[in-house]
C-alpha cells in the first residue's frame, strides 16, 4: 500500500491535471474567473469525493485543505497562458488522460486499503477517474467524454485499476508499479485519442437492405 504521504501527493498532482481540464473547458465556453475555478475544483475533487462517500470515510478534499491549492493553482495557470495554448482540445485531451491515469491508480489503491474486495475497488478506481470529468461535462453542458463514442475513455482507467487490483493481489503494488500502471492508463488513453480506437456500440448494426 501507499504511504499517506505518497497517496497525498498522487492526489494532488491527478487533482491539478483534471482542474486544468475544467479550467480550460471553462475558458472555451467564456466563463468569468469564478466559474472556471468552480469547474476546476467540480473536475478535479469531484471523483474522489464520490468515491469517498461510497467508501463510507470523510471525503479528502474536505479532509486536507491543501486539496484546494492544485484547483487555485490550475484556475490561476489558464488564466495567466490560456491565449498561448494553440490547441485547445489536444491539450485538455492530455491532461485529462494523465489525471486518468493518476486517479484509476490512487482511487483502485484507497479502496483496497479500506478493506473493499477486489472487484469492487476496480470499479471505484474507475468511479475515481471518470467521475469528475463527467461531472466537468455536464455542468458545462457538453457530451461526458465517458458517454462519446468517437474513442474509449473508460476502458483505459479499467485497465489500469485491474492492474493495480492484480498487483495488490500478488503483494507487488508499490509506488513506482503504480506509477507504471498510471503510465500505462495515460498511454492507452493517448493511443485511443490518436488512432480513434472505439469500443462496440450498444447494438449491432445491420447491413443496409438491397
Amino acid at each position: 500500500m501507499f504511504a499517506e504521504r505518497t497517496q497525498l501527493a498522487l492526489d494532488l498532482v491527478g487533482v491539478f491535471f483534471f482542474a486544468v481540464t475544467g479550467a480550460l473547458l471553462a475558458a472555451r465556453k467564456g466563463f468569468d474567473i469564478v466559474a472556471s475555478a468552480l469547474l476546476a475544483g467540480a473536475t478535479g475533487l469531484g471523483g474522489g469525493v464520490i468515491r469517498d462517500l461510497i467508501i463510507g470515510v470523510r471525503p479528502a478534499a474536505l479532509e486536507h485543505p491543501v486539496y484546494l491549492l492544485p484547483v487555485v493553482l490550475a484556475a490561476a495557470v489558464v488564466y495567466l497562458f490560456f491565449p498561448h495554448v494553440s490547441r485547445f482540445r489536444r491539450t485538455l485531451l492530455l491532461f485529462d488522460a494523465a489525471g486518468l491515469g493518476l486517479f484509476c491508480v490512487t482511487g483502485t489503491e484507497k479502496a483496497l486499503a479500506a478493506g473493499v474486495p477486489a472487484v469492487s475497488a476496480v470499479l471505484l478506481g474507475v468511479t475515481s477517474a471518470v467521475g469528475g470529468g463527467l461531472l466537468r461535462d455536464v455542468v458545462a453542458r457538453e457530451v461526458p467524454s465517458v458517454f462519446r463514442d468517437d474513442d474509449i475513455y473508460a476502458l483505459p482507467a479499467m485497465a489500469g485499476a485491474a492492474a493495480v487490483a492484480v498487483l495488490w493481489w500478488v503483494d507487488a503494488l508499490s509506488v513506482w508499479t503504480g506509477v507504471a500502471a498510471s503510465v500505462v492508463t495515460f498511454a492507452l488513453r493517448a493511443l485511443a485519442v490518436r488512432n480513434r480506437w472505439r469500443a462496440p456500440l450498444a447494438y449491432r448494426r445491420q447491413p443496409p437492405d438491397g
